[in-house]
């Protein structure tokens, strides 16, 4: 605080200077508290002080001339140390060569090069506070990242359940077979700590205790203690249990301590933990006991009666709405809503009818899709939002309107139908779902004919793998967009944890179809050869998942006999499980769903079912058992299980990766999933993708990841027709059209492309 510097009325805990000596003469003494500052802080103060100046006075040096100012300062200081205290010698002190960090010290690997030892996301001597803001990485990922170069671990946890210990379990167990210690300290308090849990933990070599106290002096803290023989020691205190919405939730506030920067507040720490291990509250875990005293614990499980779908818009789905307005009051009558699945379109585009109806006086209206049950579930839709049970009529399944006032049509009923026979201006409003199929000629036909007042319509991945346009009907432009990462961001849907598995399998040799992707057939036969495969995906399911009898998951096939080998093999094994496909009565179709939501069976097991239109908020598992590189297939898929729903805190998502054909394509899944270039997605994926959105999880196995980046460097086009490929896919997901972008997005250098 300089001479000039305001004194402001408050508290201070200052070391007085010969300037703020002087402000204090122009003060009343009688409003000025003063205290001796005690001997034994003495060096603490002095320190900081001077910590302070040297910062502050560095900072304003020219950046090159930095490095050489601070060593003669510390020069000068060590000089002044040495003759205070005579005999002291603090040469060894002096900063070497042109500044230079020593980072590390590995040990050698048994050929002779030296191993590399992770390091933290944060650099070791940062004292920082963690949010899970956007862009930052999550508190899960910081913590991971901590593992690998501490000595020992040491875990002070309220509550641990299998959502919050599946991403972490790698690295700890890791930790512990390289003969490194981890203890852990938990509760059974709210019985929110999962013996699956424990169990997992224990497995790994985790030495661990828990108290079994539920008075008012329970445990609930939460912090990680990471130990450092170097002396480097960190850790984390904060409001994060050990579970998955508590790792990544935003609404989680952790401070990451460095001991080098903050020694004795981590000390503190590791000083009370080892009170608290070595107390008796603290029982070594015992699975026996532990069920024991949790089952005393298990109160009535709580019914939750899901209310209709509400005729107000969430805030959220208002200003999307709002935009569609705008639009149109700019003269656009053709407007594209773009969101994520599980966001709630049909119910905006109810109430966007609505106003529309408002606004017309009487509004006819053609609702269009190409599955009856998306048909079915919009018409009910409707029929809530406007508050009449007789709204509407079917034209899909045999049935056929009577009035043609306010019609729900499948794409199919039209095409069959003489559309000279339909006056283009019939429908004042034409809602079509599902819009990114509208690129194939059964909708080009009908789109060429009609000429509604409104046209709107409602996808969630406006992308095709096959690069078609569909952004053509709408001038080229997104009315109104809220896309998955903003939808999980924003908490409208559920956050996943996503693991890509290495199958084993080699899909080199099956047949591909150009513009159709693998044979079927081909796909079939190599899925179907062996119950290994089918037993995999039960044991990685296992690992995964507290418990795979309370679990509601959807298993995605590739065929009728494929999702019949599934349900064989999990049937055999003890699941309930059941297989459903196109051919299936539409009362079982209908009953299987309703038994996945009671839990009646654990795993439904589809093909081409349900990718659209299927709303089961509760299914919390989603299993990837056939190669799928359409993005928006993936993300249909992807969000079968991201509703949010009462008893679910996230998604678990199984990926079976195999060895693919080179036209096999990850660079569109992912790109819909991540968004950014090539570059962006190998990057993302190198360092474990620390940027995902509060809540979410991702995890590549090493064979996995490698397979993935090789695949997306491989696809970067290099013939004219793949880069006209490329290029169309650009103009038809929105992007702006410029040679920078075009190389940006495609991973093209500026050099191939004019020698290509």
């Amino acid at each position: 605080m300089g001479n000039d510097d305001a004194i402001a009325i408050g508290l201070y805990d200052l070391l007085l200077t010969s300037g703020v000596a002087q402000q204090l003469i122009r003060i009343d003494p009688a409003l000025v508290t003063r205290q001796k500052l005690h001997p034994e802080e003495a060096a603490e103060r002095v320190a900081l002080h001077l910590y302070r100046q040297v910062e502050s006075v560095l900072s304003r040096v020219e950046s090159g001339q930095r490095l050489e100012a601070g060593r003669k300062i510390v020069e000068l200081v060590l000089e002044q140390l040495e003759r205070l205290k005579a005999g002291t010698d603090l040469r060894a002190e002096v900063i070497a060569g042109q500044g230079e960090l020593l980072r590390a010290i590995s040990r050698y690997l048994p050929d002779g090069s030296p191993q590399p030892i992770a390091e933290p996301l944060i650099p070791l001597v940062d004292t920082t506070l963690l949010t899970n803001a956007p862009g930052e990485p999550a508190v899960g990922t910081q913590i991971n990242a901590e593992m690998d170069s501490a000595d020992e671990i040491s875990v002070l946890m309220a509550f641990i359940r299998r959502s919050g210990v599946n991403p972490m379990i790698k690295a700890l167990r890791r930790h512990c077979s390289s003969g490194r210690r981890l203890r852990i300290l938990t509760t059974t308090y709210t019985n929110s700590t999962e013996q699956s849990a424990l169990d997992l933990l224990a497995d790994a070599g985790a030495e661990i205790k828990v108290s079994y106290d539920l008075s008012k002096n329970r445990l609930h803290a939460k912090a990680w203690i990471f130990r450092r023989n170097s002396g480097f020691g960190t850790a984390y205190i904060g409001s994060s249990n050990l579970t998955s919405s508590a790792q990544v939730s935003g609404l989680e506030w952790n401070v990451r301590a460095s001991a080098a920067r903050n020694r004795d507040l981590v000390d503190k720490m590791r000083a009370v933990f080892e009170a608290y291990w070595e107390s008796p509250d603290f029982r070594p875990y015992d699975p026996e006991e532990f069920a024991r005293e949790t089952a005393k614990l298990v109160d009535p499980p709580s019914i939750f009666v899901l209310s209709p779908i509400s005729v107000s818009p969430h805030p959220f789905q208002a200003r999307l709405l709002e935009q569609i307005e705008v639009s149109r009051r700019l003269g656009h009558h053709r407007n594209l809503l773009v969101s994520a699945t599980g966001t709630g379109k049909t119910v905006m585009a109810a109430l966007d009818y609505r106003s529309l109806q408002a606004q017309f006086g009487t509004a006819r209206l053609l609702f269009l899709a190409h599955r009856r049950e998306i048909l079915e579930q919009s018409h009910n839709t409707f029929k809530q939002v406007l508050l009449d049970a007789n709204f509407g009529e079917q034209w899909f399944g045999g049935k056929r309107p009577q009035h043609f006032d306010h019609v729900f049509a499948s794409i199919q009923s039209l095409n069959r139908s003489d559309l000279d026979h339909l006056d283009p201006r019939h429908f004042d409003v034409v809602i079509i779902d599902e819009f990114h199929h509208a690129a194939a000629g059964s909708y080009e036909r009908i789109l060429d004919h009609l000429r509604p007042k409104e046209l709107l319509g409602l996808t969630a991945t406006p992308e095709r793998s096959d690069g078609l346009p569909i952004l053509d009907w709408f001038d080229g432009r997104i009315a109104a967009e809220l896309r998955l990462w903003d939808a999980i961001e924003q908490q409208h849907l559920s956050p996943f944890q996503y693991f890509g598995i290495h199958d084993g399998l080699d899909l080199s040799a099956v047949p591909w179809k150009r513009g159709h992707g693998y044979d079927v057939e081909g796909l079939t036969n190599v899925y179907t050869a062996s119950d290994l495969w089918a037993h995999r995906v039960l044991k990685e399911l296992a690992a995964r998942c507290a418990d795979i009898s309370k679990i509601r998951a959807l298993g995605f096939c590739v065929s009728v006999e494929h999702a019949r080998f599934m349900e064989r093999v999990f049937v055999e094994a003890g699941v309930h499980a059941r297989a459903v496909w196109a051919d299936t009565p539409v009362v079982e179709r209908e009953q299987a769903l309703k038994d996945l939501k009671s839990g009646a069976i654990n795993v439904l097991f589809s093909v081409d079912l349900f990718n659209e239109g299927v709303d089961v908020p509760s299914v919390d598992t989603v299993l990837f058992l056939r190669p799928t590189d359409s993005p928006t297939l993936f993300l249909q898929q992807l969000g079968r299980g991201l509703r949010r729903s009462p008893d679910k805190d996230v998604c678990t998502v199984l990926d079976f990766v195999g060895t693919h054909r080179k036209e096999f394509r990850f660079d569109r899944r992912f790109g819909a999933l991540l968004g950014g270039t090539r570059k962006d997605l190998i990057g993302q994926i190198e360092k474990q993708f620390p940027y995902l959105p509060a809540g979410c999880y991702m995890e590549l196995d090493e064979k996995s990841a490698e397979i993935i980046i090789s695949n997306i460097k491989s696809a970067i086009p290099s013939t004219k027709s793949a880069r006209i490929t490329a290029l169309r896919a650009m103009v038809g997901a929105g992007h702006a059209l410029s040679l920078a972008a075009f190389l940006e997005h495609s991973g093209i250098s500026l050099e191939d492309l004019y020698a290509g």
